[in-house]
């Protein structure tokens, strides 16, 4: 039953094209179960032409979806996590805050990692709303462009070809941006030390 109510739901927002779209990136970042992926590869790999579009629209409301998500964590708080999600996935996201800041909600944006788990636990975790802003359009914009530049260079083949290799693809790239931040904060650190002295 619950799985037909969320094709029916899913159906709705591709009939609805842009609106249906902008609705379902924003409650995905924040409760709905589906991420939008579901609606933008349809309608772009329909109308390539609009796939940038597609893409801008989704990066813009799932980034905004982010802050209800923070709200709804910093309101909340630890109850609402526990209730609805595992307790070693709470605080499993809890430690990535701790080590990596606002910085967690880039990385999880890119991956298939349910992200409303990151968005609220941002707010649990009193991530400033500017920092959950700009890292959830980068790690959002990042992954959604880059299904819309598969769409515009595979057309319809880019559907099959997200769901066979997008999963690596998000694993080597979360990787190196990884490896970057740690470069960059060990360079920071180093540089800090050497200023003092």
């Amino acid at each position: 039953m619950l799985s037909q109510w969320l094709d029916a739901l899913v159906e709705w927002f591709l009939e609805n094209g842009s609106w249906g779209l902008a609705i379902m990136s924003f409650t995905e970042s924040s409760f709905f179960p589906i991420p939008p992926d579901f609606v933008l590869l349809p309608l772009g790999i329909a109308q390539p032409e609009l796939a940038l579009w597609y893409a801008f629209l989704t990066t813009s409301f799932s980034t905004l979806g982010a802050i209800l998500g923070w709200w709804i964590g910093h309101k909340l708080g630890r109850p609402v996590m526990i209730r609805f999600f595992k307790r070693e996935t709470v605080e499993k996201v809890e430690g990535y805050f701790k080590q990596f800041g606002g910085f967690t909600l880039a990385i999880a944006g890119f991956t298939p990692i349910p992200y409303k788990v990151f968005t609220i636990a941002s707010g649990l975790s009193q991530i400033r709303i500017r920092e959950v802003l700009l890292w959830s359009f980068l790690g959002r914009g990042c992954r959604f462009f880059l299904e819309a530049a598969l769409i515009m260079w595979l057309g319809k083949a880019a559907e099959s070809f997200i769901d066979e290799y997008f999963g690596l693809i998000t694993v080597i790239v979360v990787g190196v941006i990884l490896v970057a931040y740690l470069l960059y904060r060990l360079f920071k650190r180093t540089r800090t030390n050497a200023v003092r002295k």
